[in-house]
């Protein structure tokens, strides 16, 4: 199944087939997913991080990887769940500091939790407000992928347009959602 190589004395194998394609075309998108995580993050070592949690999730999900369908898009989805999770793990951990800060004992007393993904659609009141007031072609392309999470061409068929469409629809409410947030980071 594997080719075999010799380094260093040690045995390396090598997929070969559509995994071991995969593979290498990951490692070409390499840079091109550090530039979109350091563009998400406004940070170089957050940016470090979120591309080598995608490159890791990408790997230990290969086998989902549709063989012939558009690489960089795959993974680039992946980018963006990741940078969605980190920033809601940011925000949650800002809040309890915030808690804590303003009241020591805080920490003490039972709080009420409501874990980040329930409800529907797993968003928060500002993050909804802002997902609602995009223009209705790029939130549905948002719902259906990233909430729905359903692939390109199950969007497509529900939304009635070409898969380049639903991708360029996705692009563009990102960026959109993005600016959005980077705003209130600002503010914040």
């Amino acid at each position: 199944m594997s080719q075999s190589a010799q380094h260093r004395g040690h045995t390396i194998h090598r997929p070969r087939g559509a995994t071991g394609q995969v593979l290498s075309g990951l490692v070409e998108l390499v840079p091109d997913l550090r530039a979109r995580a350091l563009h998400l993050s406004g940070d170089c070592a957050a940016a470090n991080d979120i591309a080598q949690e995608t490159l890791e999730r990408a790997v230990r999900f290969v086998d989902r990887y549709e063989p012939g369908s558009n690489l960089r898009a795959w993974t680039f989805q992946i980018l963006f769940h990741v940078f969605v999770s980190r920033w809601r793990r940011s925000r949650r951990e800002r809040r309890a500091l915030e808690r804590l800060s303003s009241d020591p004992s805080a920490w003490t007393r039972p709080a009420d939790f409501t874990p980040p993904d329930a409800g529907p659609g797993a968003l928060t009141v500002s993050t909804r407000r802002k997902l609602e007031a995009l223009p209705d072609v790029f939130r549905s392309a948002i719902a259906l992928v990233d909430l729905e999470c359903l692939s390109y061409r199950d969007a497509a068929r529900e939304l009635g347009v070409p898969v380049g469409t639903v991708m360029s629809r996705l692009h563009r409410g990102r960026k959109l959602l993005a600016a959005q947030m980077a705003a209130d980071r600002a503010v914040a």
